[in-house]
């Protein structure tokens, strides 16, 4: 499936220690969503990361190579004949979703089933396996998320709309790279809703006591 989306000015990208995780595939499945999301609409990251599969290719272009099994084409055959092209091949559907989410969160945003969690903000939790959460944020235009610190490592990413936090204004398809010395208060801009793709390595430590109660319930 193809998704057409206009290209915003990205100014906030990944780091280069999660690029490289990331080509490498060291990378949980949370975590990988978030990058490969923002790979999908970053052409600056996109263009990095072909580089470092580049280097990748080369390095193991200089190793030895693992013989194969006497048998190994024609299970591979087996396998193609299992799944005929014409049942893979689908029609390109129009979107409003990165391609790296669709399989998670469907083709539209507007379809997400969505859990308040309190002052208009909601949040759909995404399955994944291994380290880390994820999840959709909803938040309201002009609506804050309670401050709050890192446990670990947290990525935001704009799907939708734009927030400020103490840091810097993020718009759609810029990333948040927050680590535990950050303490913020993102803030949706006017206007639109916010939607953002949110990761974290560890639950949040907010500041406030009701937050601080609720977190159990909420899983945030």
């Amino acid at each position: 499936m193809r998704n057409e989306h206009k290209m915003t000015k990205i100014k906030h990208h990944l780091t280069e220690d999660l690029m490289i995780a990331y080509a490498s595939g060291n990378l949980a499945e949370s975590f990988s969503v978030a990058v490969a999301t923002h790979i999908s609409l970053c052409d600056q990251c996109r263009a990095a990361l072909e580089s470092y599969n580049a280097v990748g290719g080369a390095l193991l272009e200089d190793t030895e190579g693992a013989a194969l099994s006497s048998d190994a084409l024609a299970k591979t055959m087996a396998l193609i004949e299992q799944h005929p092209l014409e049942d893979q091949v689908q029609a390109p559907k129009v979107s409003n979703v990165p391609a790296p989410l669709v399989d998670y969160i469907g083709t539209d945003l507007d379809a997400i089933k969505w859990q308040p969690i309190g002052m208009g903000v909601k949040q759909s939790v995404l399955k994944t396996i291994g380290a880390g959460n994820a999840r959709l944020l909803y938040i309201p235009p002009g609506t804050a998320v309670p401050n709050h610190s890192h446990s670990g490592l947290e990525l935001t990413l704009v799907l939708q709309g734009a927030f400020a936090d103490e840091t810097d204004y993020f718009s759609r398809g810029d990333i948040e790279v927050a680590t535990s010395d950050i303490s913020h208060t993102p803030v949706a801009a006017d206007g639109t809703s916010c939607i953002c793709l949110a990761v974290t390595e560890a639950p949040l430590k907010f500041t406030g006591l009701l937050h601080k109660l609720m977190q159990p319930l909420l899983k945030i």
